[in-house]
């Protein structure tokens, strides 16, 4: 596919643009978690369960939203989306009953599912060589990891400044902001599975999960979304627990989104010189080691501080090195579902990490065995990485054979 220079490098700054502005608030709502649970008199199960529902819906719309991006186009996706988002994030707002927060998560998830930034980076990586794209996803996964810096400070002194429901409000409205850059998506992804049927999506999913390499990716990455929940989720009210300031509870999530985009570009580049496989069972050794260390360690504003900025090193690197191995040994005709069908397993090891830390705090009034869990997990990810094989397999090499 050949593609007018001025009109890609457009659509990548629009589909940046959309990282950012899709996975921003999305990423650091967890600042609202202590203080609409006082406020409410809820236990911090309900807003996790509520979190963690979202999470779990982002990740069961993922792969539809994948496969209807690579059959009828990605910008159709992402408007749907942004819609979907902006309304749950304004019903979040304005109920107050338990339950019928929780069942907002439905609502957000699907939105963020349909809107996020796997749908364009995904999108984004067809349209470029395979020399340039492990670089073009760590440069979307970078934009959103912005987002998260900007997004949680923000929401800190939104709720100083406002309070937690008109804050919420204004980030349902901003989702608004997404529509006018799909034009230049629009322009560029076109679908590359328009004239596949059921069938051939189905026979592209079962050659998939018979190969051991897609098999290590879909089960390495739960382990990136239960630690990244839980944290992004429960970090700034662990931070209350122990009496330190609001501020930072809303700045660590911050420095984990500003490191995170050095992260990301560190391991775009770095999936292009090394081993994607070896450098991504690092990362997970290296998150298993920070964990401890922090763990272990007096807690003070400083360790939260730096264990922030270590995390975020380590955050979102996982996304390029991963989506670029899908595309490498799974091809390019099914990669939105394909990837989507990853991003799924992220997401139910993210809903296990939202609940389970709302769920063991107030059983337990304590988050140390969530903690120890993310330790374990994180060795157990760097093993699963290590038996792929980094060729293409039998759908991409079917791919390459059917011209």
């Amino acid at each position: 596919m050949t593609t007018d220079p001025k009109q890609l490098n457009a659509a990548i700054f629009a589909g940046c643009v959309i990282a950012f502005l899709s996975f921003g608030f999305a990423a650091s709502f967890g600042i609202f978690l202590a203080p609409m649970s006082a406020d409410l008199g809820w236990g911090r199960e309900v807003f996790s369960l509520s979190v963690a529902v979202q999470l779990l819906t982002w990740g069961l719309a993922q792969p539809v939203a994948g496969a209807v991006a690579d059959r009828f186009g990605t910008a159709r996706v992402l408007a749907v989306g942004a819609i979907l988002a902006g309304v749950g994030f304004l019903l979040r707002g304005i109920v107050t009953d338990p339950t019928q927060f929780v069942l907002t998560g439905i609502l957000v998830g699907a939105g963020t599912g349909a809107a996020s930034f796997p749908i364009v980076i995904g999108a984004l990586g067809k349209l470029v060589s395979a020399e340039r794209r492990s670089f073009i996803l760590g440069l979307g996964t970078a934009a959103a990891s912005l987002g998260m810096f900007v997004s949680a400070p923000a929401s800190t002194a939104m709720i100083d400044g406002f309070g937690w429901q008109p804050s919420i409000l204004l980030i349902g409205a901003s989702f608004a902001l997404i529509l006018p850059f799909l034009v230049f998506i629009a322009r560029v992804a076109k679908p590359t599975a328009s004239g596949s049927s059921a069938k051939d999506f189905g026979s592209a999913l079962g050659t998939a999960f018979r190969d051991r390499s897609y098999l290590c990716l879909f089960f390495g990455f739960f382990v990136c979304g239960f630690h990244v929940a839980f944290i992004q989720t429960h970090l700034p009210a662990y931070v209350l627990d122990v009496g330190m300031a609001a501020w930072v509870g809303g700045w660590s999530i911050a420095l984990i989104g500003l490191f995170n985009i050095a992260g990301s570009f560190f391991s775009g580049w770095s999936g292009q010189v090394f081993s994607k496989k070896w450098v991504l069972s690092g990362i997970y050794t290296a998150r298993a080691a920070v964990i401890t260390v922090f763990v272990l360690v007096p807690v003070t504003e400083t360790s939260v501080l730096v264990f922030s900025a270590v995390m975020g090193l380590l955050w979102l690197s996982t996304v390029p090195l991963t989506m670029g191995l899908v595309a490498q040994t799974q091809g390019l005709k099914f990669l939105s579902t394909l990837a989507g069908l990853v991003f799924l397993s992220h997401q139910t090891g993210s809903f296990l990490g939202a609940w389970l830390g709302g769920r063991i705090y107030d059983l337990n009034q304590d988050y140390t065995p969530m903690w120890w869990a993310a330790v374990v997990l994180g060795l157990l990810a760097a093993l699963i990485h290590l038996p792929i094989r980094e060729e293409p397999g039998p759908l991409a090499r079917a791919e390459a054979e059917s011209g």
